[in-house]
């Protein structure tokens, strides 16, 4: 942006707010008509989309302490007045009438504003301040998924403080707390719009667990299973496959099924299935017979012989 722009608009009236504001009250008006006039809550309404390009030039201005400084000393000194280039011969142009007072010149070339600002372009111009293009400023949204989506992946619609609904697609993968980049579906800058950051929640689920790309899953087994081995069917993340449990195994023996995990772009875990021994809470009497036969059968194991030995200090 010029600084001839910059004594032609009001940035404090754009923002509706006075020449004394905080930078809170700036900040606090900028949202409410960026709420207002945003493009994606006024589709096809070239005059709130205008509305606000200029709401935005005037927040990326007052917003920079140091450029809202470089404005106010402008408006301030240059208020009504044009930069002009010097006419052939002059030895004054109109931004030296403006300040020549200031630095103490009585118009002439010599030194002065254009030595501050490396001194005039070619042909005698006027000086001018561009500003170079800045993107606007990026949006917060969040939304929350089932542990089904994040695992297939889903679009959904994300609401932002704004006010404004954005479809936005959720990658497969994604993790709880993980953030997604939209680009270009922030704020409108003279650079460009910024980025939509969504940040996705994900929904427990009854059964899965996930362990980094891993996916952890409790399976009961009787106790003559554990002892006998056998063969069970398992639910995984996208239909029951057929597993074999050792005989011998214990409770909390973990199997590995290796490629059924959480599946991205980068990598592809395993589904770790832990193995977990449940006992009926009441037995028959034929039941219990056979249990006792068994515990006298296996009378000489001791399952905790070691324990003691090893939680000594």
């Amino acid at each position: 942006m010029a600084s001839q722009d910059w004594l032609e608009k009001d940035f404090y009236a754009i923002l509706g707010v006075d020449k004394d504001a905080s930078a809170s009250d700036i900040k606090k008006a900028y949202r409410k008509l960026a709420r207002k006039y945003h493009p994606d809550a006024n589709p096809g309404d070239e005059a709130a989309e205008q509305r606000f390009k200029e709401i935005t030039e005037a927040n990326t201005v007052l917003s920079d302490p140091e450029q809202r400084q470089q404005y106010d000393q402008l408006r301030a000194m240059g208020t009504g007045a044009r930069f002009t280039g010097a006419g052939p011969g002059s030895q004054q142009g109109g931004f030296e009438d403006i300040f020549s007072g200031l630095f103490g010149q009585a118009g002439g070339r010599q030194g002065g504003f254009s030595d501050i600002f490396g001194g005039f372009g070619g042909g005698g111009q006027g000086f001018q301040y561009q500003q170079p293009p800045t993107k606007g400023a990026n949006i917060k949204g969040s939304v929350t998924i089932s542990f089904a989506d994040s695992v297939r992946g889903t679009t959904t619609h994300v609401s932002t403080s704004y006010g404004a609904a954005n479809e936005v697609r959720i990658p497969a993968g994604v993790k709880d707390g993980q953030t997604v980049r939209v680009k270009g579906k922030g704020q409108q800058g003279t650079g460009g719009r910024g980025d939509l950051m969504v940040k996705v929640s994900v929904a427990s689920h009854p059964v899965f667990e996930r362990d980094g790309n891993n996916i952890r899953l409790q399976v009961p087994v009787s106790f003559d299973e554990a002892v006998l081995g056998t063969t069970i069917e398992i639910p995984t993340l996208d239909s029951t496959v057929k597993i074999g449990v050792p005989a011998g195994s214990s409770s909390g023996r973990v199997l590995r099924l290796r490629g059924r995990g959480i599946k991205t772009s980068k990598a592809t875990g395993d589904l770790l299935v832990e193995l977990v021994i449940e006992v009926p809470d009441e037995l028959s009497d034929e039941a219990r017979a056979a249990v006792e036969a068994y515990q006298t059968a296996t009378q000489d194991f001791d399952p905790r012989a070691e324990l003691a030995q090893k939680a000594r200090l």
